[in-house]
This record gives C-alpha cells, sequence and structure tokens, in this order.
C-alpha cells in the first residue's frame, strides 16, 4: 500500500472523514443509507461509531502482535494507521504485507460506509475472472460478468478481504517486476 500520510484518498483520510461527518452531522432519525439510531436521545450513528471502534482496535491488535513494545496507540483515530506503520516498519515482509491488507480492506470498508462505493470499488478488476465491472447489491460486492458464475450460475460474490488482498500482493508484484 506504502502512501504517504498527506495522500487525500486513504485509510486515514477516509476514517477521519466518517469520524468528523458523523460528529458534525448527528442522525436524529431514520435516513436512507444511514444505520438508525439506538434511541431518541443518541446522537451519533451508534453503527459507524462501532465501525471506527473495530477498525481501530484491529490495527492495534496487529501492530501490537508484530511490537510488543510499539507504545501507546494515538487518540486520534486517523492517525492510527501512521502508527501502525512506524512500528511494524522493521517487523517481517508478510507481517507487513498484512498490516498494509487491512489498512486497504478498512479504506474500502469506510468508502462503503460512507456511501462512496462506485468510487472505490469499480475500479478494481474480479479476481476471479479479471473483467471490471464490480458492483455493490445489499452487503455484497459481486462480478457483473455473465459469465463469471459460481457452481448454482449465481453471480460470483467478492469480499472486501479479498479484493484488499489482491490489490496489495498485486502492487508489489507490479515494484518487483519493474525492479527486475
Amino acid at each position: 500500500m506504502n502512501q504517504p500520510a498527506d495522500s487525500t484518498d486513504n485509510a486515514a483520510a477516509r476514517l477521519r472523514h466518517l469520524n468528523q461527518y458523523f460528529l458534525e452531522h448527528p442522525v436524529t432519525g431514520p435516513v436512507e443509507g444511514h444505520a438508525p439510531t439506538t434511541t431518541a436521545s443518541t446522537p451519533v450513528s451508534l453503527g459507524t461509531l462501532s465501525h471506527i471502534d473495530a477498525s481501530v482496535r484491529e490495527i492495534i491488535k496487529h501492530t501490537r502482535k508484530a511490537n510488543p513494545d510499539a507504545g501507546q496507540a494515538p487518540t486520534r483515530a486517523a492517525a492510527i494507521y501512521d502508527w501502525a506503520r512506524e512500528h511494524t516498519a522493521h517487523a517481517p515482509e508478510d507481517v507487513q504485507q498484512r498490516r498494509d491488507v487491512i489498512e486497504y480492506r478498512q479504506y474500502l470498508e469506510h468508502a462503503v460506509r460512507a456511501g462512496d462505493w462506485r468510487k472505490v470499488i469499480r475500479p478494481h478488476r474480479c479476481p476471479e475472472c479479471g473483467t471490471f465491472g464490480l458492483m455493490r447489491r445489499g452487503g455484497r460486492i459481486l462480478c457483473t460478468n455473465s459469465k463469471c458464475t459460481d457452481t448454482d450460475g449465481l453471480s460470483t460474490t467478492v469480499t472486501l478481504a479479498r479484493l484488499a488482498h489482491e490489490h496489495v500482493t498485486g502492487r508489489k508484484n507490479l515494484r518487483r517486476t519493474r525492479t527486475t
């Protein structure tokens, strides 16, 4: 992944947007595309806050597993990715790759949660058939190639984790090819 910290469209920027938007624009009733709040007095989307918390906890867990001496995690949610990269920079290559896959998957998740799935899902090729045309239907990502189906004849579905893994390993392989 190795996106610069000041990149305008990365996991940190998307997480910062989610955190800021849902704190500044509370969901006060049922709104299309937003999870409803559990009580009338709750001023924010609890689903989004839970998503932010889970994302931060996942990065902290991975980083501490790789480097138990990583120190205090940042209090700003969006700073968590820089902290993780800093404290896993000297970890084995597979640990760094896993960190990058987690970060990229979270980038996709943050964008989908914010309703911006077209911008981040559509540029990916289907991992099964290699064609463009991934779409989001409900909570699933599926291939629109009519020939790309499973054994029951249903459209191939793809997880965000698989898209992230394919993206990160593909970029890594591309860098290797360019240097040889």
